[in-house]
């Protein structure tokens, strides 16, 4: 699987789950404090600047859509949508 243009394939990290002071458990998706989730790149297009196979990056949550390949389940989103790289 390869990106193209400015798109990134990317693998969401571990989320990390935390407990409120009620004994809720709340995974990084459901808190609305956080806006940016860490993710793995898989594949960087050509004309994507900045970024490359293999970085850790922080990305907009809203960002992109899913995509599957093999059983697993990949993001496909645009490197403009990256706010760190690691």
């Amino acid at each position: 699987m390869k990106a193209i243009g400015r798109n990134l394939i990317i693998e969401k990290l571990e989320e990390q789950i935390q407990k409120t002071k009620g004994g809720l458990l709340l995974a990084e998706i459901h808190r609305d404090d956080i806006r940016y989730l860490k993710a793995k790149i898989i594949s960087a297009g050509e004309d994507a600047l900045g970024v490359n196979k293999g970085d850790t990056v922080f990305y907009d949550k809203h960002a992109g859509h899913k995509i599957q390949d093999n059983q697993k389940i990949y993001h496909v989103i645009k490197s403009t949508d990256v706010v760190v790289v690691l």
